[in-house]
């Protein structure tokens, strides 16, 4: 039976373009073809991205984040109460007001008191500003150094400058060690943030940011074994541009420089609408959709792989109303954080709380204005 799925697994007319087989992709006389058993190294690569991160964000990212005195604001602790608690972790974050009634007579508190208990209890799950800070600071860092490696490993080349260069040969097209480190690299980064993100700050985007990164993973699996590779790295090459400068302005802004971080955000959001909106649906996809079918006749793996590229396109629409929205508060007020975050709630209950509460935020000089989020 398992031979059987093996079999049907790994039908060449799934993968590959009618009139070739697995055997034309076999390394001869010096050419080196692309192996499905060398995604297994990408698990290794994420356990080493994961150890590169927790060194990377406790010796460097946390001392420039004392550095420029970011500190997490002070928050007051919901009171000890079982019933509650019971209900916040069994049930919902944010009950019902039928539910608070019945909590009430539970606890013989006051509703106000209870609808304060949850917002407290709520803003200790909320990640601080310094371990925001110190994700952002890992993810700038690395696709800046992608990005430049993608640029180097690819300026040379023909199909960098001539996108029906991307389909001559295929798929009998030599894979580069360049390609290989390239996939290596952008395979083990996207499988750490898979296995970090219970512990990573959660947006609001949790469920498309899930679905983006199997998506890429899936994407550049396929394109890997399919011999994809040359528009892989082009894709890859694409989105890494402009999620510098989006982590760049995030560092920026948690580190209060809020005009050089506006300025950068602003460049970010003019290289997103490009990039995403423009040279990948009208240049990349093109080039996948178009151009493969002047060398071969359709199969499964081309309608797969545009149909992955589409998907990613529709989440690029999805992020690019987030980012018109921040714009929009970066320009006409300020921006303070980013969209897809939850907001801190307000959890005073009283005047005297909310007098204690502000006496710890605003602090005085540069160390109250950084507590603030």
């Amino acid at each position: 039976m398992l031979q059987t799925v093996s079999e049907w697994l790994w039908w060449e007319r799934l993968w590959l373009p009618e009139n070739v087989s697995w055997s034309d992709l076999e390394d001869s006389e010096g050419r080196v073809y692309a192996k499905a058993s060398q995604l297994y190294a990408a698990l290794p690569c994420a356990l080493c991205m994961l150890l590169v991160r927790y060194l990377f964000e406790r010796y460097l990212a946390a001392p420039l984040a004392d550095v420029w005195e970011i500190r997490d604001r002070v928050r007051l602790t919901a009171a000890p109460n079982p019933v509650l608690e019971n209900y916040f972790c069994s049930q919902a974050r944010v009950p019902s007001k039928a539910d608070v009634t019945s909590l009430c007579k539970k606890t013989s508190w006051p509703e106000r008191r209870v609808q304060v208990w949850f917002r407290r209890r709520r803003n200790q799950e909320r990640p601080g500003l310094r371990k925001r800070f110190c994700e952002a600071s890992w993810r700038c860092v690395f696709y800046f150094f992608a990005f430049v490696y993608g640029v180097l490993a690819l300026y040379d080349k023909p199909w960098f400058y001539n996108l029906k260069e991307v389909w001559a040969g295929f798929p009998k097209q030599s894979m580069l060690p360049s390609q290989y480190w390239y996939y290596l690299l952008e395979m083990g980064f996207y499988s750490s943030l898979l296995l970090s993100l219970t512990f990573d700050v959660k947006r609001k985007d949790f469920k498309e940011q899930v679905i983006h990164h199997i998506a890429t993973l899936t994407l550049l699996s396929f394109s890997w074994i399919s011999n994809y590779i040359r528009i892989g790295t082009l894709v890859m090459a694409v989105h890494d541009s402009a999620d510098i400068l989006l982590e760049g302005a995030k560092v920026l802004n948690y580190a209060k420089w809020h005009r050089t971080a506006n300025a950068m955000f602003v460049v970010f959001t003019f290289l997103f609408m490009l990039t995403r909106l423009v040279i990948f649906p009208f240049w990349l996809i093109h080039c996948t959709w178009v151009y493969p079918l002047e060398e071969f006749a359709p199969f499964f793996g081309y309608y797969f792989f545009n149909v992955m590229l589409l998907v990613l396109q529709m989440l690029h629409f999805y992020w690019a109303v987030l980012i018109s929205r921040m714009l929009y508060k970066c320009i006409f007020s300020k921006l303070e954080g980013d969209d897809r975050s939850d907001a801190e709630e307000d959890d005073s209950d009283s005047p005297m709380e909310r007098n204690h509460k502000s006496s710890h935020i605003n602090g005085s000089g540069a160390r109250g204005r950084a507590n603030g989020h």
